[in-house]
């Protein structure tokens, strides 16, 4: 029998799926506190254009790139809200985000490269470079900095063989943001290296704090609000070697419907359009109906759940500065980083426990990488109740 090669059988599994896992499998209830998604059903003007299109039995293949009128919604409300400025034919339509970052990875280098990825980060950077033959190098994010990068320690980790760095802002899980002062350094470093920056901006209007400031951008501040991370590629030099990865799942609670787009430099997306044939054809074109209701439809959707996600977070900390758990205080997205002090057993152990003896599912921190060891991060997407109940149980449980 033809063996499996050990890229792709070798794969470890998404720590925090094994979670999901053991928390759908047990027998007494739990509470949900492990993955990143809504609690909320996408804004009703949204699902109504999918059921048009339906209707309308629109259910062929569409456009590899993706149809042309989301492309053009994503390239205005990349100007409006991001300022980034790109035409329509420099966005590619995606399988939501996941799928644009494998795309883009595959666009950007050949195997064998390497890839700088954040640690603490998303699994799946990590993933990816895997099955697409990239070596990936992790860069610390640390907690005595405020998880902000170190560019002097970065240089050292750059090789004749790296090609890219992954950036996240807001973080995943960290909840940080980064200001328009280290997305210049950001800019300023991947020039330095000759390197390009591929900035996954999936929880881009999921800022909770006020961050507003004026940084250089053309045509105006750093970001059309405060309520909008800064980008990198809205930054002098960013339009040259920036590719933004960014989803419809967390914004519009449409993580199932899987629309995502990419944005970049006009030859970058020339390549990624003809390769979307080999990849996924094209994306649904439902889907993509609804998702050119979500940008061009009401706006209040998205700041309800953001003022919802900042309550959250707020009752979240006050419930652990009342339990004296360490924590990040998130500026960002939907998480709460802990960062515990387990003595003689691992984040992954801590989170098994938290479901078989508590009732409890959070993502353990080692699945984001070295960085996060000994650490959990708890989801702020759940119901208010159930966070603080959530933060008890796994002070109980600690002892």
């Amino acid at each position: 029998m033809p063996k499996i090669p050990p890229r792709s059988a070798e794969l470890p599994r998404s720590g925090i799926r094994a979670v999901m896992d053991l928390a759908w499998a047990s027998t007494a209830p739990v509470i949900r506190l492990e993955v990143g998604q809504p609690d909320a059903a996408p804004p009703e003007h949204v699902l109504e254009a999918i059921t048009a299109s339906i209707q309308r039995k629109e259910t062929g293949y569409t456009p590899n790139a993706g149809i042309p009128e989301l492309r053009a919604a994503c390239a205005d409300k990349l100007a409006r809200v991001n300022r980034i400025h790109v035409d329509a034919d420099q966005v590619l339509i995606t399988a939501g985000s996941m799928q644009g970052l494998s795309a883009t990875a595959l666009a950007l280098a050949d195997p064998g490269d390497e890839v700088l990825v954040p640690d603490p980060g998303w699994p799946n950077y990590r993933m990816v470079s895997r099955l697409t033959s990239l070596q990936a190098v992790p860069y610390p994010l640390r907690r005595e900095t405020g998880y902000r990068p170190d560019f002097d320690e970065l240089a050292h980790l750059v090789g004749e063989r790296t090609r890219m760095v992954v950036i996240n802002s807001p973080s995943n899980p960290l909840g940080v943001v980064w200001d328009a002062a280290v997305m210049s350094d950001w800019v300023r470093f991947a020039e330095e290296h000759d390197l390009w920056i591929v900035s996954d901006e999936c929880y881009d209007q999921i800022v909770l704090d006020d961050l507003l400031e004026d940084a250089g951008v053309a045509e105006g501040p750093a970001a059309a609000s405060s309520a909008v991370a800064v980008s990198p590629a809205a930054l002098p030099g960013g339009s040259e070697r920036v590719v933004t990865v960014h989803s419809f799942s967390k914004t519009y609670a449409m993580t199932g419907l899987r629309v995502g787009y990419v944005s970049g430099p006009p030859e970058v997306l020339a390549t990624m359009v003809k390769m979307q044939e080999a990849l996924v054809a094209c994306v649904n074109g439902p889907a993509q109906h609804g998702a050119v209701a979500a940008l061009q439809g009401p706006q209040e959707f998205v700041s309800e759940r953001r003022e919802s996600y900042r309550r959250r977070r707020d009752r979240a900390i006050e419930v652990s500065d009342e339990l004296g758990l360490p924590y990040q205080r998130p500026s960002g997205a939907f998480y709460l980083w802990l960062p515990l002090r387990l003595h003689g057993r691992s984040g992954v152990e801590l989170a098994e426990e938290l479901v078989r003896d508590a009732g409890v599912a959070v993502a353990p921190g080692e699945t984001f990488g070295s960085e996060g060891e000994g650490a959990i991060r708890v989801s702020l997407a759940a119901a208010e109740d159930d966070i603080a109940a959530g933060l008890r149980r796994i002070v109980a449980h600690l002892g």
